[in-house]
């Protein structure tokens, strides 16, 4: 199956259903449909061809999820770049993938300007008129025959590059069929489901909710950002939400909201997160808000889309686990060595699956850095990067990345382990620990915090309640309190930078 085949599929059985809502605008299936093909006929009259890259820079509306399905129908591999990105940033991407043909919008003509002029290979470029135009005018209907096989390249997402230039994670159709395969089907996700997405769909956590409920047939409420908190909860009350996908940034902002019992959210019955772990608190003030609404803890990367999730019926058990596998996926941990280890170890998170990326786009080295061969002659497995440690059910706990570790007085102090003690501190919103250097200890711990509104602690304060709850080389030496921290473009918090 080929990734735009569920949108094909879906519109011949349910053409009327909806599909998408944007804004004050409603798409069905068969609408959708009809633009996809008519927007693949212009790009295919601009010569884009099999394996082309298209470059779709976009706010979250009808041309992004059009431009996707469009440049997939070619048999061309869809680009999704961040509409924040700046104009620099913007033609290193498009030099990089050599892209043919560009999709933005009039808003961002200041920034796509000055990229398109340093980027020779793009040969076509589209402005998207005012959101929702159907641009019948002059426009061919019939889509060009995709020649494509599930092998060949569907997407190229760049990672966001917080230590170092920007890398293409290359994934084939194969990959993003068989990683929206398993999500759905371990979500439960079902044709009467309405998934709220203010997520960006230039990243694979937004993205794949178009993709998942494509799948499906459910109804995606589109939404440009989570910026304005009570306008998302109105909305979610209005279209009767069912799922919905956050991250900890977001769901702080919920939690910090006294009117949230105003809107009527009954008919969420899943919440999902990913992109950053949730502490007990953040789970705990969850349920509590939504207490008919299952929550699923999960972690993933871009190199493979998704890799584990807890089953709720295990939150009160394992509350900080990120779970096990998912279908169709082999997950476990390996020593420095590469040896593979036990269940009640800590090691890097290895990951063998049909999900996986076929590497980085150009750039042999970094690929042969995380795809190595697996324990089947011929094969290749991602090394995440990442250290987990396994309980003896082999449920998996994050621990760090492998080159944020901190080495304090001889020991490993995993960062994520003093964040959650900060976390569970009453009136902490966001944490973050990091590693400094220091002439008698080699490193020393040092935390970043900001406070909820209304709440007032003295670094000492702080200091003293990691104390009480922490071994004393993990305790923090040093603690900053300060207005916010930095975010990642998907949400994250950066400690790049922090000092």
């Amino acid at each position: 199956m080929l990734l735009h085949e569920s949108l094909v599929n879906t519109a011949a059985r349910i053409p009327d259903r909806c599909a998408l809502v944007a804004g004050d605008l409603r798409y069905s299936y068969a609408q959708i449909e009809l633009l996809a093909g008519r927007m693949a006929a212009r790009l295919s009259a601009h010569g884009v061809r099999r394996g082309d890259r298209v470059a779709a820079f976009l706010d979250n509306n009808l041309d992004a999820v059009v431009a996707i399905y469009a440049a997939l129908k070619c048999g061309a591999v869809f680009m999704p770049i961040n509409p924040l990105t700046k104009s620099g940033k913007l033609a290193y991407l498009l030099n990089d993938a050599e892209v043919t043909a560009f999709v933005s919008q009039e808003s961002l003509r200041a920034e796509f300007t000055p990229a398109l002029a340093q980027a020779p290979s793009v040969r076509a470029c589209f402005v998207a008129e005012t959101e929702g135009a159907q641009r019948e005018a002059a426009t061919p209907t019939l889509p060009p025959v995709c020649e494509a096989i599930d092998v060949d390249l569907a997407s190229i997402i760049y990672t966001s590059g917080s230590t170092g230039e920007p890398k293409g994670v290359m994934l084939t159709h194969l990959n993003m069929v068989s990683a929206a395969r398993s999500i759905s089907q371990y979500l439960g996700l079902r044709e009467d489901d309405t998934i709220f997405c203010a997520l960006p769909l230039a990243f694979d956590y937004g993205l794949y909710q178009v993709l998942m409920a494509f799948l499906v047939g459910a109804t995606v409420v589109l939404e440009r950002s989570f910026a304005f908190p009570v306008k998302m909860l109105e909305k979610m009350a209005t279209e009767r939400v069912t799922v919905f996908p956050g991250v900890p940034t977001m769901f702080s902002l919920l939690m910090n909201l006294k009117t949230i019992g105003q809107y009527d959210l009954s008919c969420l019955r899943s919440i999902t997160n990913t992109a950053a772990a949730l502490s007990e608190t953040h789970i705990r003030d969850l349920r509590a808000l939504f207490p008919q609404a299952q929550l699923f803890s999960m972690y993933g990367l871009t190199e493979c889309k998704r890799v584990t999730y807890l089953p709720p019926d295990q939150l009160d058990i394992r509350p900080t686990s990120v779970g096990r596998g998912m279908p169709n996926e082999e997950v476990w941990l390996v020593d420095e060595a590469g040896q593979r280890l036990p269940n009640g170890s800590t090691g890097e998170l290895v990951i063998r699956g049909s999900n996986v990326m076929r590497g980085y786009w150009r750039k042999p080295e970094a690929t042969a850095k995380r795809l190595k061969p697996g324990p089947l002659p011929g094969e290749m497995v991602l090394y995440s990067g990442d250290l987990f440690r396994t309980d003896a059910a082999g449920f998996l706990y994050f621990v760090a990345r492998k080159d944020d570790i901190i080495k304090s007085r001889g020991e490993k102090v995993s960062p994520r382990e003093v964040e959650n003690v900060l976390y569970s501190m009453p009136g902490v919103q966001d944490a973050a620990v990091i590693g400094v250097d220091d002439a008698l200890l080699g490193q020393a711990v040092k935390a970043f915090v900001v406070l909820r509104e209304g709440h007032s602690y003295s670094e000492r304060d702080i200091m003293k309640y990691c104390a009480a709850r922490l071994e004393s080389f993990m305790a923090p030496k040093f603690v900053a309190i300060v207005p916010s921290l930095p975010r990642t473009d998907t949400g994250k918090i950066s400690k790049t930078g922090l000092s």
